[in-house]
């Protein structure tokens, strides 16, 4: 087999692959283009990849957005109307009920108090999930904006605010966080500042060096001599250009964030007993694991899915907005 021959190999692998994953009419679709560009000149080299394997991975990515966003939202309905899909009262105690083994009645059993696990799992969701939400948005706007006016004014705001970012980034998150949380005392409003207080540099970094080749750019220097104000020159013309870094952030923290609350719960630094919420949950059942598992199961196996389904919709909005994936047509 010639060279030429060997090289042609694994691109022809890679797209009968891809292929074998979509549907007749997107191969149809998509086999229309089989041309190899090159320094804009079409080429039948192998080693270079084809508009055809391009445009099915960009079809590809588009279906694993639509799947996960819709998991997604599931999970917020989930959280949004659990009061009216908990099957029994979440907080109703029956002792006679207790540490029932899950069945057809109570389908992941009952806690210590006879209190319905999967009431108690669906109604943490509303905790769990809204709390992350809002930490996220917190840090993520914040840092924004911070990194935003360090980046653009410089200055002695610049120095300062990079090194209490610095402090702030020179501990492991979580444990600076456990160490706020408890001079605060618990509750999950104090465990959201804790790791605000530890996570927002991560936000000004990006939004700071965004900033920083934004406004060397010949528009923001036309924007000026127009007369722009530098709040105009932000909103209008850096914010929008630097939003996309920051998104993705934002969504990749989602899981991370969501973890991290509920290891603070589960501590006794976040939540409190006998609020449903599923660190605390499993903070309460950890002494049973080995005689009542589906205690300490059901809300882990709770986090584990939410974090899984926010981590993959994270991964594939940042495969979504890579701009390799958005040149292609």
């Amino acid at each position: 087999m010639s060279v030429k021959k060997m090289d042609e190999v694994p691109e022809k692998k890679t797209e009968s692959k891809i292929l074998v994953k979509m549907g007749k009419k997107e191969q149809g679709r998509c086999q229309k283009e089989s041309v190899v560009l090159k320094n804009g000149q079409s080429t039948d080299n192998g080693k270079h990849v084809t508009v055809r394997v391009q445009r099915i991975r960009k079809i590809h990515i588009k279906q694993k957005l639509i799947i996960f966003s819709v998991l997604a939202v599931c999970l917020v309905v989930l959280a949004v109307f659990s009061d009216h899909l908990c099957p029994y009262d979440p907080y109703a105690q029956d002792l006679s009920s207790a540490l029932q083994a899950p069945s057809l009645q109570h389908p992941m059993g009952t806690d210590t108090y006879g209190r319905d696990m999967l009431s108690r799992v669906i109604s943490g969701a509303r905790a769990s999930i809204f709390s992350t939400f809002i930490l996220v948005a917190v840090i993520s706007i914040f840092g924004t904006i911070v990194g935003l006016c360090c980046g653009y004014y410089g200055g002695i705001l610049d120095s300062v605010m990079m090194r209490i970012s610095d402090v702030c980034l020179a501990f492991p998150g979580l444990v600076f966080a456990m160490a706020i949380a408890a001079i605060l005392g618990g509750g999950i409003q104090n465990a959201i500042i804790a790791l605000a207080v530890v996570s927002w540099p991560k936000y000004s970094r990006i939004a700071r060096s965004q900033t920083l080749a934004l406004k060397e750019e010949p528009y923001i220097h036309a924007a000026i001599l127009a007369g722009d104000s530098s709040a105009q020159i932000l909103v209008r013309h850096v914010l929008p250009n630097m939003i996309g870094p920051v998104l993705v952030t934002a969504m990749l923290d989602i899981g991370t964030m969501m973890m991290e609350l509920a290891g603070l719960s589960f501590l006794g630094l976040g939540a409190q007993i006998p609020m449903a919420e599923w660190g605390s949950m499993m903070s309460g059942g950890r002494s049973m694991i080995q005689t009542y598992p589906w205690v300490v199961l059901s809300p882990g196996i709770a986090i584990f899915i939410s974090v899984v389904i926010f981590n993959l919709l994270g991964d594939t909005v940042r495969d979504y907005l890579d701009p390799k994936n958005s040149r292609i047509k």
